[in-house]
C-alpha cells in the first residue's frame, strides 16, 4: 500500500492509471465526496471499485469501542474495492480523508470490460497479491514488533529522501492519525516523538516529520 501524497492531490488520477485500467475508470459514473464521507463500511456487500481522480482516502477498520486501526492512504490513480469482487464483504472501512472525486465502476461494468481485454484479470490480480503481501507485513510487525519498531519502520517506509541527505513524510498526519497506523496508542506515539525529537532523529516541517538521520534499531 502506497501512501497517497499531499502533493498528488490535485492530479488527474486517470493519467496515472495504466491504459488497461483507464479504460475501466472511465466507464465509471463519477461522483464527488465531502471530507468525512464513508465509501465502505467494513462487512457490507461489495462489488463497485472506485477509482480515486482527486483526493485522499483512508481505509480502516474499527473496534465496537470505537478504536481505530488504518491500513493506509490512497490518493489520485489508485482504486480500492477490488478485495470484494469476488463475492465477499467489504475487508475494511473506507473514509474520505480530503475532499475528493471517484469514478464508480460496478461489477457488471468490470466484467464488460475484462470480455474485452482479459489482461485487466491479471492487473487486478497483481494489486491483490501486493495487498496481501503487505497486510502480511503488517501483522508479522504487530506480533513481533514493540511500539517503537513499528512507529520506526512506519517512518522508514513513508519518508521520502531529500536533496539535503534528510528523509520527508509526504503527508501532514496527526499524532492519532500515526497512532492508528503503528496499532498503539496516541500517549504512547506522542512519547517517542519526544524522544526521537530530543535525541536530534526527528523533526517537524510545515506540519511534517522529517527524518535528519537513520533510526537506532532499539529504543
Amino acid at each position: 500500500m502506497n501512501p497517497a501524497s499531499e502533493t498528488a492531490i490535485t492530479q488527474n488520477g486517470l493519467d496515472l492509471l495504466p491504459d488497461a485500467l483507464r479504460v475501466v475508470a472511465l466507464r465509471g459514473v463519477e461522483r464527488r465526496y465531502r471530507k468525512g464521507a464513508i465509501l465502505m463500511h467494513e462487512g457490507d456487500p461489495g462489488g463497485t471499485l472506485y477509482f480515486i481522480v482527486s483526493g485522499r482516502l483512508r481505509a480502516y477498520s474499527a473496534s465496537a469501542e470505537g478504536q481505530e486501526f488504518t491500513f493506509g492512504y490512497y490518493g489520485p490513480g489508485e482504486y480500492m474495492g477490488e478485495m470484494s469482487l469476488a463475492g465477499g464483504p467489504r475487508s475494511a472501512s473506507v473514509v474520505v480523508e480530503t475532499a475528493s472525486v471517484c469514478r464508480v465502476v460496478t461489477r457488471e461494468e468490470l466484467v464488460a470490460c475484462i470480455a474485452q481485454d482479459p489482461n485487466i484479470t491479471f492487473l487486478l490480480l497483481g494489486k491483490v497479491v501486493r495487498l496481501v503481501r503487505a497486510l502480511s507485513v503488517r501483522a508479522r510487525d504487530l506480533a513481533l514488533n514493540d511500539a517503537y519498531g513499528r512507529f520506526a519502520q512506519l517512518l522508514r517506509d513513508t519518508a521520502v529522501a531529500q536533496p539535503d541527505g534528510s528523509c520527508w513524510m509526504p503527508m501532514a498526519l496527526t499524532q492519532t492519525e500515526l497512532a492508528q497506523q503503528v496499532g498503539c496508542s496516541r500517549t504512547m506515539v506522542t512519547k517517542l516523538i519526544g524522544d526521537l525529537t530530543r535525541g536530534g532523529y526527528l523533526r517537524l516541517d510545515e506540519r511534517r516529520w522529517r527524518l535528519l538521520r537513520p533510526l537506532p534499531p532499539k529504543w
